[in-house]
């Protein structure tokens, strides 16, 4: 933080000090209602004053938004929770968990000094849009075209501590097709980066809504410009991009609720990386006379593989009372991996997984994993738990359920299909060091993806380089997948300890899932009434270090 920037914040902070002082004088009770209000006002802080149609990140408005911060916490503490029920506990650790990440985000990660990519992810997305749009809408596109420009322009600018990892990034991510889907609409042949889509956006507008055409073609000369910006002073941007170890632990322990550390990730990754790749040869070697699965050689033949997957999933579910399917979710669900044709038929890890059998990654991905449980998420009409999402706990319970399917049968009949169960197990293990010494910088973005795709069958740079650009951006995401499993085990064990022959696994998942996609040790103090983990999140010390270190 330079010395303009910190006289700044010291003056609104002594602003917002008096201010807080009338609003704890007029509060007589704290109620859980004060608890949901603090909620949606932290929440409304994490977004940007618009100016003109530009998201504003200058010094000026970041700081203003920073010193709401402390005044948060203080109305966080006076709330006292002692009379509280042990769901209404769980509410006020959610809501310290999305203050603390609000604050870890202000002093640690500042991407918008540090990160050129988190202006040009917001950019590219306007020329996803499909053509034609008509009224609020076309109004509403019109105005984030014209920002293109000035949303790039301020980036040039407030970009003053940047980091080479993520300039390259965003270099790579301007000017390639990685052929990874990142949200954004189906090509046969992918647009090539920020600057493919928006010449995607003008030919299309050229016979949708010619009007569009001058603002698009804007838009790209700024990304052009932006691009050439980053190239010509790439040698100058030294800042680390890794947060370091002791800002790590404190956002795991504290923002995931996680009671490890990135030492325990690594460990736990690695050894479940050997035990994946052990059971993935002793699996082949029974396999060893049975064909190999085939690839399929049209989109009819993968659409129906992809259709069969869904359903012999959901039988699966049904017939083994494994969990309720709400009527709300009985229909098929979102197609993740979706058929495509490349010049010599190279595929990414992801098809070459799905293409022989989607049945592996239908579970995580979409039946019960992650589609049905953003069916469940959207059908949450809390105040709080409706509009909070963890990813230990989404990507823990994704994961648990390979796991748990493969050990309940599901894959008992097609045993060269559990192959890809451990190769997807594999591809989960390495992330964890992978991610760890990224953010002790002491891997580059290219080294992790030699590391990934060296470990893993089928894993290919472009899957690694998009898988590595995540947990760099999202420190603890990587290891959500193994920590995340690991929490959901210790649960289903300290239920069944705690029931024994009365432990009913479609009762469990069912509670499990309407406790909502919170952290997982918050569940388990909800659903055991243990809270050994819990304990240990009530007083939160502070972030170790203001800024990326080792």
């Amino acid at each position: 933080m330079n010395r303009r920037f910190g006289i700044i914040v010291s003056g609104i902070l002594v602003a917002l000090a008096f201010a807080y002082l009338t609003f704890a004088q007029q509060q007589s009770v704290s109620g859980y209602d004060t608890l949901v209000a603090l909620y949606n006002d932290i929440r409304a802080d994490a977004n940007p004053t618009v100016v003109d149609g530009v998201p504003d990140y200058r010094p000026a408005a970041v700081a203003l938004s920073q010193a709401k911060v402390a005044v948060f916490r203080h109305r966080l503490a006076a709330i006292s929770v002692e009379n509280w029920s042990v769901p209404q506990r769980v509410d006020y650790l959610v809501v310290q968990a999305r203050l603390n990440a609000l604050d870890f985000r202000f002093r640690v990660q500042h991407p918008w000094i540090s990160d050129p990519g988190f202006y040009t992810e917001a950019v590219e997305r306007i020329a996803y849009t499909e053509l034609p749009v008509k009224g609020d809408a076309l109004t509403a596109l019109q105005g984030r075209l014209n920002a293109v420009p000035a949303i790039l322009a301020q980036a040039k600018t407030n970009l003053t501590e940047p980091a080479a990892e993520y300039a390259k990034l965003t270099i790579h991510d301007i000017n390639t097709a990685d052929g990874v889907g990142h949200g954004m609409p189906f090509r046969t042949v992918p647009a090539a980066g920020t600057h493919g889509w928006y010449a995607d956006f003008i030919e299309r507008a050229k016979t949708q809504q010619p009007e569009l055409v001058p603002a698009a073609q804007e838009a790209l000369s700024a990304v052009d410009d932006f691009d050439s910006w980053l190239k010509q002073n790439l040698s100058k941007m030294t800042a680390p991009a890794g947060v370091g170890r002791a800002n790590f632990d404190w956002y795991l322990k504290y923002v995931r609720y996680m009671p490890y550390t990135m030492e325990d990730s690594v460990k736990t990754g690695l050894e479940e990386y050997e035990r994946a790749m052990a059971f993935l040869a002793l699996e082949r070697h029974k396999n060893r006379n049975l064909p190999e699965i085939a690839l399929p050689t049209s989109k009819e033949e993968y659409d129906k593989r992809m259709l069969d997957a869904e359903n012999a999933a959901r039988d699966f579910i049904r017939k083994n009372d494994i969990l309720t399917i709400p009527d709300y979710a009985s229909g098929n669900l979102a197609q993740n991996v979706p058929w495509i044709v490349r010049p010599g038929g190279k595929l990414n890890f992801w098809e070459q997984m799905q293409f022989r059998d989607p049945r592996p990654d239908t579970i995580h991905a979409t039946l019960p994993g992650h589609a049905f449980d953003g069916f469940i998420h959207r059908h949450d009409t809390r105040a709080i738990r409706g509009t909070s999402s963890d990813s230990g706990r989404t990507e823990g319970w994704a994961f648990y359920l390979e796991e748990s399917m493969l050990q309940l049968g599901f894959l008992d009949d097609v045993p060269r299909t559990r192959e890809l169960y451990y190769i997807f197990q594999a591809a989960r293990g390495v992330r964890d060091p992978a991610e760890a010494n990224l953010h002790l910088n002491k891997w580059t973005i290219d080294q992790a993806v030699q590391y990934m795709t060296e470990k893993v069958p089928y894993m290919d740079g472009d899957v690694a380089r998009v898988d590595a650009a995540i947990y760099l951006r999202q420190q603890t995401y990587g290891l959500s997948y193994q920590m995340g499993k690991m929490e959901m085990l210790k649960l289903v064990g300290d239920r069944e300890h705690q029931l024994g022959d009365k432990f009913n696994l479609k009762q469990f998942n069912n509670t499990f899932l309407a406790s909502g996609t919170i952290p997982i040790s918050l569940i388990r103090w909800e659903m055991t009434g243990l809270d050994n983990e819990t304990k240990e999140f009530w007083k939160v010390p502070d972030i170790p270090a203001t800024g990326k270190t080792r």
